[in-house]
């Protein structure tokens, strides 16, 4: 006989959820290694040990944890080993792929420099940089083959003009993005440059902010054209009139674009100028508290507000944080596409400024040292970096701007350029950069100069952007065509490529490119692809369709 039980079966344990490493519901304990490293010893002391240890012992001096973790809080990365192929970037270890050299970043909040702060950062570059000096499409300048040696002198020089490179980098508030035109633009809504100082007098380099989850990116723009791309931003304050209490700022949080893009949602508040800096504290702390640590992969805000969504979100900010209600407000109107300043225009005060492009944002300390010399012979003293790796020049008299637009195309930086140089960006790639997979900088130069032979009649602008890997840095999924960098088959041989975003957008009618299942072109064949996308486009457009609108309704045959 089979021996029978009438004692109840137990239902299986539900399993516990996996916390996500919220400290404000208990999950203190590190996570992952950047976790520890950061609870070992607040990455903003690593200065002291560079000025004190490392700039005397050399490369070989330093420690490990601070080298690939600490050094980033001071605006240093260790730059890619040259020769390296791009085949190797997921395979080598970090001391195989890293060069005793570095790229060091220097903050420049809202985009804004004066002469002696622009002669600083080109002598630096030259005596420093090898003449390296790249403009990041987050308004920074970025030198490579800086010695840790250098650094005391480099950041003496910075800080004596009031520049920084304090956390340029790291899981922190970084650069604040400004409108470059705040201030001067005729059509402002309202000026937003004070909000921008005060945040970053208040707060960077706070201790209570320099251990976030992940980085953390702010845009304060009070120009009708959104000129500092909020909608793939942590936070932005966008310009807006509210009916009843005048010009102020929309509110967005949780945009950006890496391997998992989204864009920022509307918390249906709006902020006066005045208290912005107190609710930007609001959002980071909700972000340092609330944000996930146990994955990087998942640490930014997006994340976080993707499964709380807007309306709770707003709910802990204005109950846990701030104390009180925001006041509801309209959402900000936005342009066609984001502005930017390219050309000559004139400023609410009877004088003009002057946006230039140089190409994908790569210029050198000696360009920047003969900038400098122009600006100051036109009687000017203010330049402006741009979200777009653009300059402008402001507060030239109007009988000067004629001589001035001469003397900046006579040292390669153009105030009417072609539509393909004014509208294409490129990340570091893999000259510098230990993530990247390909060349960017000069593949894109060298699209450019072909583009501009081949079709030098374009007249829609059509944004193309490069990127290295899959990070994004280069804003990919936002272009008209976006391209990630990656190792493709030719013949049976892996060359150098990139995988196909087409028609992303960011204003009026924002999205991410549609990529082509298994579709992708080697950097050899690039200028004939675009070449054919962008002649289909202008063959099969309709009155007033865009590049975006267009690829849309393509059939998927006309895009390959």
């Amino acid at each position: 006989m089979t021996a029978t039980t009438d004692a109840p079966v137990r239902a299986a344990r539900p399993r516990r959820k996996k916390g996500e490493g919220q400290w404000a519901l208990g999950y203190r304990e590190p996570l992952n290694a950047n976790e520890q490293s950061k609870k070992d010893d607040n990455p903003l002391n690593v200065r002291a040990r560079i000025e004190n240890i490392y700039a005397h012992g050399g490369f070989d001096s330093i420690d490990k944890a601070d080298l690939r973790g600490r050094f980033r809080w001071w605006g240093l990365y260790t730059q890619r080993k040259p020769g390296i192929d791009g085949g190797k970037t997921a395979t080598l270890e970090p001391e195989e792929l890293e060069d005793s050299y570095f790229m060091l970043r220097v903050r420049i909040d809202g985009g804004q420099l004066d002469l002696a702060q622009l002669r600083t950062v080109a002598g630096i570059s030259t005596e420093f940089g090898r003449d390296t000096a790249d403009l990041t499409d987050r308004q920074n300048v970025q030198y490579h083959w800086i010695r840790v040696e250098d650094m005391p002198e480099i950041w003496d020089r910075l800080e004596s003009v009031g520049l920084s490179t304090q956390e340029a980098c790291g899981d922190c508030p970084r650069v604040i993005l400004g409108s470059p035109v705040a201030g001067i633009a005729s059509d402002e809504i309202i000026d937003g440059t004070w909000a921008v100082e005060e945040i970053e007098r208040r707060y960077i380099g706070d201790p209570e902010f320099s251990n976030l989850p992940r980085k953390f990116k702010t845009a304060i723009s009070g120009h009708p054209s959104h000129d500092v791309v909020p909608q793939i931003n942590d936070v932005a304050f966008t310009g807006v009139v509210h009916p009843d209490h005048g010009p102020g700022f929309d509110l967005l949080v949780g945009g950006g674009l890496s391997t998992n893009p989204m864009l920022a949602q509307r918390l249906g508040a709006w902020v006066p100028l005045e208290e912005i800096p107190e609710v930007w504290k609001g959002i980071v702390s909700v972000f340092r508290d609330y944000g996930y640590r146990r994955l990087r992969t998942r640490a930014r805000i997006k994340f976080l507000i993707a499964d709380w969504g807007p309306e709770k979100f707003r709910d802990v900010l204005e109950n846990e944080y701030l104390k009180r209600k925001l006041v509801d407000g309209p959402e900000a109107p936005a342009p066609q596409t984001p502005g930017d300043h390219v050309g000559v225009h004139q400023q609410k005060d009877g004088n003009f400024y002057v946006g230039v492009a140089p190409k994908v944002g790569r210029v050198t300390g000696t360009v920047l040292s003969q900038l400098a010399d122009v600006v100051e012979a036109h009687g000017s003293n203010r330049i402006r970096t741009t979200a777009q790796q653009k300059l402008l020049v402001l507060d030239v008299a109007p009988d000067k701007v004629d001589s001035l637009v001469a003397a900046l195309d006579e040292i390669g930086l153009e105030a009417n350029p072609s539509a393909w140089r004014r509208n294409t960006m490129a990340c570091t790639g893999i000259e510098f950069c230990k993530l990247a997979i390909v060349d960017t900088k000069n593949r894109a130069e060298l699209l450019i100069e072909e583009m501009q032979h081949r079709i030098p009649e374009l007249d829609e602008p059509i944004t193309i952007n490069v990127n290295g890997c899959p990070n994004s840095c280069a804003r990919i999924q936002t272009a008209d065509i976006g391209l990630k960098g990656q190792l493709v088959l030719d013949e049976g041989q892996q060359v150098e490529g990139f995988q196909v975003h087409l028609g992303g957008a960011l204003g009026l009618t924002p999205g991410f490119g549609r990529k082509l299942r298994a579709h992708k072109v080697t950097a050899a064949g690039l200028p004939d692809y675009v070449e054919g996308v962008v002649r289909g486009y202008l063959k099969e457009r309709e009155a007033g369709e865009s590049f975006a609108q267009w690829v849309a309704r393509a059939e998927e045959d006309a895009l390959r």
